[in-house]
């Protein structure tokens, strides 16, 4: 393993932020993998040291294919993790909506000019994701509909779902579609949690990317086969809206099966303490999102559902 700092940048107030890269093996740049951008990210950083720490044996015990370069990043904001915020804390920017970043713009455009530049070359780039609503998914892999996407090589790395996004404007300066535009392929992991610590989904992620690396002859590596994935496109899940505010109480958890009719949430009066609205399951299928804070306004998306078509 080693250790090196991908990009620094100075700051008048506190110690200098200096974004570490971990590699492993040597040769062509085969896969990069990348934790927390964000500052309330905490079970990408989780996950990527578990990572860190199970590619450290398997290079110890000379289980990396030769000529193979992987790279690990953990965090690119943790100035931000440092003081609980999610975005940038000066001027509240998301880096990740900042890609492939301007070494000479704004400071979170040169951070992520200065991240993307190391990591853009590399033939396979994994991030581990947050969703911009606050909520647990069931663990999958997402994917840009670039024209450069590869739902095959997704399938592989066997987790139960792979989603196919159909990328809004905004995705366009998202590092997944950044580095598919390079000809990199990009896989978003996505796991039960963000802003505090899943075990066993972050374990399942770690066995995902390990999984992935050694079907790609990366790795000597035996692991379970896990899933075989089942590929469709985010517009096809069932979305679940409020249709008054008030305090939120989830009955279903992500995974959870579903019946037509049933009842997924309960919003409460947040004075008076009543129920004022029931939430009934629109189909059958299987819980994909839900909502985690416990307040919700009027008309917001609190569960996405598959469908039992898609079982």
């Amino acid at each position: 393993m080693r250790k090196e700092v991908l990009y620094s940048l100075a700051s008048p107030y506190r110690e200098e932020m200096q974004i570490t890269g971990y590699r492993f093996g040597h040769g062509r740049k085969t896969a990069c993998i990348v934790g927390s951008i964000r500052g309330n990210e905490v079970q990408q950083l989780y996950t990527c040291s578990q990572l860190i720490k199970k590619l450290s044996e398997l290079e110890a015990a000379g289980n990396i294919v030769s000529g193979n370069e992987i790279m690990v990043v953990p965090s690119v904001n943790h100035h931000s993790m440092n003081i609980g915020k999610r975005f940038w804390a000066v001027d509240n920017t998301d880096i990740n909506r900042m890609f492939p970043g301007y070494h000479l713009g704004e400071t979170t455009q040169r951070i992520a000019a200065g991240v993307f530049n190391q990591v853009k070359d590399y033939e396979y780039g994994i991030q581990f994701a947050s969703f911009y609503m606050p909520g647990d998914f069931v663990p999958h892999v997402r994917m840009m509909d670039t024209g450069n996407q590869s739902p095959s090589l997704a399938s592989l790395f066997g987790l139960p779902y792979v989603v196919i996004r159909k990328p809004k404007p905004i995705d366009t300066t998202t590092l997944n579609y950044n580095w598919q535009v390079w000809e990199t392929n990009a896989f978003s992991v996505y796991t039960n949690e963000t802003d505090c610590i899943d075990e066993k989904s972050a374990r399942q992620a770690v066995s995902a990317v390990l999984r992935f690396l050694t079907r790609m002859g990366i790795l000597k590596y035996h692991c379970h086969s896990g899933y075989i994935s089942t590929v469709f496109g985010e517009e096809e899940l069932t979305q679940i809206k409020t249709n008054v505010g008030g305090i939120y109480r989830r009955l279903k958890k992500p995974g959870e099966e579903v019946h037509m009719g049933e009842v997924l949430a309960e919003i409460l009066h947040p004075y008076e303490g009543e129920v004022i609205s029931r939430i009934l399951a629109p189909t059958e299928g299987i819980i994909f999102f839900a909502h985690k804070k416990p307040l919700v306004t009027e008309s917001e998306v609190i569960y996405k559902i598959i469908r039992r078509l898609y079982e």
